[in-house]
């Protein structure tokens, strides 16, 4: 009996698709309402953040970035995603969901510097919606239910959202957080983006539910499983979780089904030891740029000139938001013990008397 009732429940998790691997719109009843320009703008969007993370690997290499998580082939998840918030919107992010709070207002060389473990990239300016990426995987979830939360309890017209890879969704915190969420309808958007390896382990071997987003059943709020190299398809799926979030109907589950083409961080990860070139291969066929630029060019939206034009921009920018990363002046040891608490301690007391000392000569 238990195992037909689970059959059942992970029967009700299809994919949702809007554009297949060709860029042709197999469900056209979902195609959301989005202008040329919108559609070209999610475009330029993840143009310029693939040629962002392949100069970000790059700096890495050369000892000119610090801890750094590449994105390529999660454009779509993390971008359409995002491109379905309002400005007011609060993002709760992971430490490879650089590019959602870029987009939503953090100054380029801020990402830079948090990066490098620099204080000034986590000293936003007020009204940036956004809290610092975590580092703890899957804290953020539970914290998002607090935001989320706060946001009912001010009667404020908006969502609190956040990102996790499938490692996070093994965590207890997520667990916790999807459920206290559903229990007091917080307005919350939770995004699993499974790629299906956390750091190493094979999803199939973190969990026995066929899905992540099934897990939402038994929280008792909405989940979706959608495919995360489809743009418009999880523009679609978090638009109508914002919506319903709004609306009072509770938090929604979304899990993206995308691959990162690259390391897990460039702090050592090698993924050829567990992945193989014929899966890598056949990812790449998926990949959410090529199918969205079919699309576009099917519309006549894209082209080959716009698409240089976003790649020297996205150089440009990158180019001078590094140079002002640099100019930043090093932080101090002092500048560290004097953030550590409003009122310092004795002990800390102390160790700034001398470090001030230090840094004077």
């Amino acid at each position: 009996m238990s195992t037909r009732t689970i059959d059942q429940v992970e029967e009700q998790f299809e994919t949702f698709q809007i554009l297949n691997e060709e860029g042709e719109v197999v469900n056209e009843s979902e195609m959301p309402d989005l202008s040329d320009e919108q559609l070209q703008e999610l475009m330029r969007r993840m143009v310029y953040t693939r040629i962002w993370d392949q100069r970000a690997i790059s700096l890495n290499r050369q000892g000119r970035l610090g801890f750094y998580a590449p994105t390529a082939g999660q454009e779509a998840s993390q971008l359409g995603s995002h491109f379905a918030l309002d400005q007011q919107d609060w993002i709760l992010p992971g430490y490879r969901d650089i590019p959602q709070i870029v987009f939503h207002g953090l100054p380029l060389h801020q990402a830079f510097l948090w990066s490098r473990g620099h204080f000034k990239g986590s000293q936003y300016e007020d009204g940036l919606n956004i809290v610092v990426p975590q580092i703890i995987i899957g804290a953020q979830i539970i914290q998002t239910t607090g935001v989320a939360l706060g946001l009912k309890r001010k009667k404020k017209d908006n969502i609190a959202i956040t990102y996790t890879g499938d490692g996070g969704a093994s965590q207890g915190d997520f667990y916790e957080g999807i459920n206290f969420a559903g229990a007091y309808n917080a307005p919350a958007v939770f995004i699993v983006q499974n790629n299906r390896f956390a750091i190493s382990v094979p999803v199939e071997k973190q969990s026995a539910a066929k899905t992540i987003a099934q897990k939402a059943v038994a929280a008792g709020i909405e989940g979706i499983q959608v495919d995360g190299m489809d743009v418009l398809a999880v523009y679609k799926a978090t638009l109508d979780a914002r919506k319903r979030a709004l609306a009072g109907e509770g938090p929604t589950l979304i899990e993206t089904l995308t691959y990162r083409y690259g390391a897990h961080t460039m702090a050592g990860d090698d993924p050829t030891r567990y992945r193989t070139s014929e899966e890598d291969d056949e990812w790449a066929k998926k990949d959410p740029l090529i199918r969205f630029r079919k699309f576009l060019e099917g519309k006549k939206l894209w082209s080959e000139e716009k698409e240089n034009e976003v790649v020297e921009q996205a150089k440009e920018e990158i180019k001078q938001a590094i140079k002002d990363a640099d100019q930043t002046p090093k932080q101090n040891v002092t500048d560290l013990l004097g953030f550590m608490f409003e009122n310092p301690p004795v002990n800390i007391r102390e160790q700034l008397e001398e470090y001030t000392a230090k840094e004077s000569k």
